[in-house]
């Protein structure tokens, strides 16, 4: 089927004519669709609409648009199902996973339904009499929106829904490995009352559209997720027009494990925190951190569980990991399980693509653990987004944590432990944006800010209240009524 870019209300072709074919990553066989490749063009009409649309939207009253975002909620809801197998066909992860991508669009919709009736200012005392001091907060303006293939319905609404519920409109670049979902996305806040040139989607390349938007003189704040290196070309391109940026870029996530925590526990974080999502989340578990008093049994546990890891299609509910998302995300697997035993890291399970029966037409990789590992080897440092983990042997606590930190990035962090001041000492000195303890470093929830520090990002937080601020402009209001020149800071000071 031939999908279109949605600009000024309209499904469209784009103008050059021009698509790229998305297929399946589990079957490479099979065709998802064929969506166009945009280019400039196609971006300032987009931007155009959404421009013109702009003054209309963001008259209307904040619980007006909470009402629409309440029924876009509603409309995913009807669709989980619907929209859950899209996803997995599109970017491969299980249907429990993508059944849960959706809940957290479902989520953020609802929680944008209650904001819109705490779209709080403050009021606060003013050092003069007769006069209040006030603030608002105003929309920007137009919001280009850059989004990610790994959660492909629940980053575009951490994005779409906090801007648009703030007043802004939307220029749409979905990432070319999940077109789909973000087409669905947009037809279904469409169907719940956005108006014409509101919301924009424009299909294509990075370098092309995504430039576009980073450019365009309309485009008022930008929010990306994804890599540093790209996170980097964002944040220099909109400096240059000192556009608000928000980014939200990599991970290189560590669970340390005690020699007092409930190892059973410990066992299913790791297993859900590494090989969810085929280990393709920018808060995956990619480095595992024991104490050395626990490290050989707890080592034996992980290994004996992750080698009966079931691989396989995800539309079939017995798998628990589909393939990775691309050809190029395999070849990217490979080369880092090539740097790792070059480095002298001993590759205990797994390293190799998995080709069993109908595997061998998709993208699939064997869970793959690497025993001997080293904080300064590259696969303890770098983001490889695959069902990789490194597992580091450290003397105790204040080494643990070392070692957590012990890496550009800076987004989730776990620790397992029953001991309360272990845990709390952890949670201060490690340097992450998300603690977890006693549970993985995967599984944020939407009412809450999300976001890193160090590499992870550029101090923003998506989720929660926090998001907010990334799509407003703060107003500050004096109001004098007392009929006279009052001079702050002057007529305060007596004598």
């Amino acid at each position: 089927m031939v999908y279109k870019n949605y600009i000024n209300g309209r499904w469209s072709s784009a103008l050059s004519e021009e698509t790229f074919v998305k297929r399946n990553p589990a079957n490479k066989e099979e065709r998802i669709g064929e969506f166009p490749l945009s280019g400039t063009r196609d971006v300032n009409l987009a931007c155009q609409a959404a421009k013109e649309a702009l003054p209309k939207w963001r008259a209307l009253p904040i619980p007006v648009r909470g009402e629409i975002m309440k029924r876009f909620g509603d409309l995913l809801t009807e669709h989980k199902e619907d929209l859950a197998i899209i996803e997995t066909k599109e970017m491969g992860k299980v249907l429990k996973e993508t059944r849960g991508d959706v809940q957290e669009g479902i989520d953020t919709a609802y929680y944008a339904f209650g904001e819109a009736r705490r779209f709080f200012g403050h009021t606060v005392p003013s050092e003069l009499p007769d006069k209040l001091c006030l603030t608002f907060r105003r929309p920007i303006g137009v919001a280009g929106l850059i989004s990610p293939w790994n959660f492909p319905v629940a980053i575009p609404c951490w994005k779409l829904v906090p801007a648009l519920l703030s007043g802004n409109t939307v220029v749409f670049k979905p990432s070319r490995e999940a077109p789909l979902s973000a087409t669905r996305v947009i037809e279904l806040l469409v169907e719940a009352g956005i108006p014409g040139g509101v919301v924009n989607l424009v299909h294509g390349s990075g370098t092309t559209v995504g430039e576009a938007i980073l450019s365009h003189p309309d485009i008022g704040v930008v929010s990306f997720t994804g890599s540093v290196e790209t996170g980097s070309r964002i944040a220099e391109v909109c400096g240059k027009t000192l556009k608000r940026v928000s980014l939200e870029l990599g991970g290189k996530n560590g669970q340390i494990v005690l020699s007092d925590a409930n190892l059973d526990l410990a066992l299913e974080g790791v297993l859900w925190g590494a090989f969810g999502t085929t280990g393709q989340r920018c808060t995956a578990t990619s480095r595992l951190i024991l104490e050395e008093k626990i490290y050989d049994k707890f080592f034996a546990m992980l290994v004996d569980r992750a080698e009966k890891i079931t691989i396989g299609n995800g539309l079939n509910e017995k798998m628990q990991m589909g393939p990775l998302v691309s050809e190029k995300q395999l070849a990217k697997v490979k080369e880092y399980v090539k740097i790792g035993k070059n480095e002298g890291a001993r590759l205990v399970i797994g390293g190799e693509q998995y080709t069993e029966g109908e595997c061998a037409k998709g993208y699939f990789f064997a869970p793959t653990i690497f025993a001997d590992v080293t904080p300064e080897m590259r696969i303890a440092k770098e983001e490889i987004f695959g069902p990789v983990l490194s597992v580091i042997k450290v003397k105790d606590l204040n080494e643990a944590i070392k070692v957590i930190n012990n890496v550009s990035y800076g987004l989730s962090s776990s620790i397992y432990t029953q001991d309360i001041n272990k845990a709390l000492k952890a949670r201060e000195r490690i340097e992450a944006g998300i603690t977890y303890i006693n549970g993985p470093t995967i599984g944020a929830e939407c009412h809450l800010p999300f976001g890193g520090v160090k590499n992870t990002g550029n101090g923003h937080r998506e989720g929660g209240w926090t998001v907010y601020e990334i799509f407003t402009e703060i107003q500050t209001v004096y109001i004098d009524y007392s009929g006279k020149l009052q001079k702050a800071q002057i007529d305060t000071k007596m004598g």
